[in-house]
């Protein structure tokens, strides 16, 4: 059989809120009213998504108390 024994997540570090936006002329309420958002996150220069679902992968498996040697498949999705 087949199951999902757990979920990982990673998120850079930096952290860029609405208000960062406002020199671009974005008003933070307005974001939000409109989209939801309130904060994204910024990867690190050098840093590639390859990066990000490695610690996302990690994350998982200790999540799970999973041996890596006993995974047969990692599905990876990003937004």
């Amino acid at each position: 059989g087949m199951r999902i024994a757990a979920t990982g997540a990673y998120v850079p570090e930096q952290v860029v809120t609405n208000d960062d936006l406002a020199a671009l002329g974005c008003d933070s309420d307005w974001i939000v009213q409109r989209t939801g958002i309130r904060e994204r996150r910024r990867a690190a220069p050098g840093q590639a998504s390859s990066d990000l679902a490695f610690e996302a992968a990690i994350d998982c498996l200790e999540r799970a108390s999973v041996d890596p040697r006993e995974v047969d498949l990692i599905l990876v999705a990003t937004i």
